[in-house]
């Protein structure tokens, strides 16, 4: 939380994605190559903004109780998944101790049965520092403004009865900062950096068809920036549900390794994930087609690849991948964005458990010592500006309207990047 040497990420603009997830049915269904019965894909992601509470500031009972170096060992799990190497993951701890000293329980606004309805009701995201009021004394490189300190978010919300083994996650697009999550009242995980996403697996906490519900602590310290970061979940929440075997998170990587004008050589990385007890012997087919200004598959698929088979151990990943020719590809450009889109199906014998589309450009890039950056051949001079996260005025709460006015009044015609995101040199 207090970098102090950053490496700008420079995008020209954003020609890949990570997976998106599709609702059920709204994919062009398979053809003959895969086999395709009724579909049964259980994915299905939905907006988790709307009908929080929020308080700032502890109970008196938490004290420091809390803080991170006295609960880090349950929260460094979260992000097991993204290690390549296992022998670096964490152990499993035993149930973390939202205990305070004592004796004296879970912390109280944890507890499911805590009564909040004193506490203000928003939508997220949610920016609790651009609230205000401005302070004389507080530092002018932050904007003399109170994001820093703890504060609170709980939702109530209805799970519906899930089928058996389905899957539950949430997903955070953004949180400052050191959150710790809970659910009906048992610790479930936490993420400390404030400017990365990160999901929870909320599956063995959740009651389906029973009231549930979410309480997130944030502690944004105030010793750690020296530009305007914003306090609160700032960015969009999402709630999750898929089958037991289905891509995992952020599990397709798409390349274009090989272009020329009458082909276009497209690599599809696929990470899946079995968390079921058993070895499950799945099948993962990738079609291409052509994606409209949305990033929606169009018309009849473009390229597609025969069904891998994957064998999965109980309770581990697998890696396939596919490479497939697009004939005569249409290339993405500043002037023209041409895009297309990855469809990845897995199915377990004959029924289709999971579906995501990825939306992709065709491209070269090359950087060269005597000419720049070349785009498709192209020479492109690197010229842009550097775009902190928060919103000037509306503070640092995700606001789409507003992104899209910043690409708007970019200096034309000369703007040819951004530099969009920070990171640990």
């Amino acid at each position: 939380m207090n970098p102090t040497r950053f490496l700008p990420v420079v995008l020209i603009v954003s020609v890949c994605a990570a997976a998106d997830t599709v609702q059920p049915g709204s994919a062009a269904a398979p053809d003959a190559k895969q086999v395709a019965p009724a579909p049964a894909v259980h994915r299905e992601r939905q907006s988790f903004d709307a009908g929080w509470r929020f308080h700032q500031g502890d109970s008196m009972d938490v004290g420091e109780s809390l803080t991170y170096e006295r609960i880090k060992e349950w929260v460094l799990p979260t992000g097991d998944d993204l290690l390549a190497d296992a022998a670096g993951r964490h152990a499993a701890a035993d149930p973390m101790p939202t205990v305070l000293g004592g004796g004296r329980g879970v912390a109280p606004y944890a507890r499911p049965e805590f009564d909040d309805s004193g506490w203000r009701q928003l939508d997220l995201p949610h920016d609790w520092g651009i609230e205000g009021p401005f302070q004389q004394e507080l530092q002018g490189d932050t904007g003399k403004l109170p994001w820093f300190g703890i504060a609170w978010y709980r939702k109530h919300f209805a799970l519906p009865a899930a089928a058996p083994e389905e899957r539950t996650y949430i997903e955070f697009d953004g949180a400052m900062a050191y959150a710790l999550v809970w659910c009906n009242g048992r610790f479930v995980g936490g993420w400390p950096y404030g400017y990365s996403s990160w999901r929870l697996d909320l599956t063995d906490y959740v009651k389906p068809g029973a009231d549930n519900v979410i309480a997130v602590r944030l502690d944004n310290p105030r010793e750690s920036s020296r530009w305007y970061p914003g306090g609160g979940i700032y960015r969009n929440v999402w709630l999750l549900q898929t089958s037991p075997v289905a891509v995992a998170q952020w599990g397709i990587f798409v390349t274009t390794p090989r272009i020329t004008p009458e082909s276009a050589l497209v690599d599809v990385a696929v990470t899946l994930d079995n968390l079921t007890s058993e070895r499950v012997e799945a099948k993962v087919g990738v079609r291409m087609f052509a994606a409209d200004a949305d990033g929606n598959a169009t018309g009849d698929p473009v390229a597609t690849g025969e069904p891998v088979d994957v064998h999965l151990s109980a309770g581990r990943q697998a890696q396939i991948s596919h490479t497939l020719t697009i004939a005569n590809p249409r290339l993405w450009g500043l002037k023209e964005r041409n895009r297309y889109v990855a469809e990845t199906t897995v199915l377990r014998g004959d029924t289709i458990v999971d579906r995501t589309t990825t939306p992709f450009g065709i491209r070269t890039l090359e950087f060269t010592a005597d000419r720049g950056l070349l785009l498709n051949g192209e020479r492109i001079p690197i010229n842009g500006v550097c775009d902190h996260h928060d919103l000037g005025a509306l503070g640092s709460a995700v606001n789409t309207r507003a992104l899209e006015r910043q690409l708007e009044i970019r200096p034309r015609p000369n703007c040819s990047s951004f530099a969009t995101g920070w990171g640990f040199s």
